[in-house]
């Protein structure tokens, strides 16, 4: 007989789990204490590619809307930071809350219509979406400054201090992307989008709200990463459209996302610092080839491990699976 329940082994795993990342996290907050200025921008860069990714794991991995256009909202968080504090002289924090307002109201006024569509009509939409919207910053030049781009007042602090600045804002939009999924992880409307993700037609049917769930996961997902878009502005200091509705960055957001495990609320954050940290190994040792090898890679961990990095460890090496496969091998009669 098992000496422990399954129950109390997920139990004991989840209580690993959970330490093991209040760890993480309270060392992340004296990392830079360690790091040169180039590491804290890698560090920082992971940051920001882990909260992209949570965005679209809310509508994608959890409510089962492939959102490639996800990257209009980087650049409308990005674009209405820049405008609040270049135009109207506000403060970098009024920008973001403005910038995350912008991809609200975005949401609400064309996520019903476009949230009929599915699948791959949907994923083509969002795509349209994002060429539109880059289209009209381009020719809107009295604010947007057009294809010459704005220029965003640099952050004060010399340049060792502006860095710890934009890892800790970039460290905390991570946490808050985490925070919010683990909250619709376990709330009614998460299990609404899972039944959306699984069976939209019998969701609808067992009569759950489907239509406010999905706009409502994508308003979530939307302000998250307008969000994040504005901290970049300010952190670059310089926007243009091709940079800042560049498709480059959802398909990299996509891929952090499908390497961590779709519908998990720690995949994207291991995912984007197992694609940072090879992109930057590859990009230092073999700078020729480094897109190529890095996608070679990222190629090879896919096949391997199909529903993701969080997946694998929690089906073969958490805690749970490890005194599993000890109480089976003990149920096992002796061989004699």
């Amino acid at each position: 007989m098992p000496s422990r329940k399954p129950d109390s082994d997920k139990g004991l795993g989840r209580i690993a789990g959970l330490l093991l990342t209040a760890a993480v996290a309270v060392g992340l907050l004296f990392l830079p204490d360690f790091l040169n200025l180039y590491w804290l921008r890698i560090v920082s860069n992971i940051f920001m590619f882990a909260a992209l990714a949570q965005g679209i794991n809310i509508i994608a991995g959890y409510t089962g809307y492939p959102a490639f256009g996800n990257v209009v909202f980087f650049g409308l968080g990005a674009y209405s930071t820049a405008i609040v504090m270049v135009k109207f002289q506000g403060s970098f924090i009024t920008g973001v809350l403005v910038g995350g307002a912008v991809c609200l109201v975005f949401v609400l006024l064309l996520g019903p219509y476009l949230l009929r569509l599915w699948g791959h009509y949907f994923a083509i939409a969002t795509l349209g979406m994002n060429e539109a919207i880059k289209a009209i910053i381009y020719n809107a030049t009295d604010f947007t400054g057009g294809g010459m781009g704005l220029s965003v007042p640099l952050p004060p602090g010399n340049p060792a201090e502006s860095a710890r600045y934009f890892y800790y804002l970039l460290y905390g939009a991570m946490v808050l992307s985490v925070l919010v999924t683990y909250w619709l992880s376990v709330s009614r409307l998460g299990h609404a989008c899972r039944a959306i993700r699984d069976d939209e037609v019998k969701a609808k049917a067992m009569g759950l709200p489907t239509e406010r769930s999905k706009l409502a996961a994508w308003a979530i997902s939307a302000v998250l990463t307008g969000f994040v878009g504005g901290i970049y502005a300010y952190w670059f200091s310089y926007i243009e459209p091709p940079v800042i509705f560049d498709m480059t960055i959802a398909v990299e957001s996509f891929v952090i996302f499908l390497l961590g495990g779709a519908g998990t609320v720690l995949g994207p954050v291991i995912g984007a610092a197992i694609v940072e940290l090879f992109a930057t190994l590859t990009w230092s040792h073999a700078l020729n080839y480094h897109v190529g090898i890095l996608g070679l890679i990222i190629i090879v961990i896919v096949v391997a491990l199909p529903k993701g990095f969080i997946v694998f460890v929690r089906d073969n090496l958490s805690v749970a699976a490890l005194l599993r496969r000890l109480a089976q091998s003990r149920a096992r009669p002796d061989s004699d």
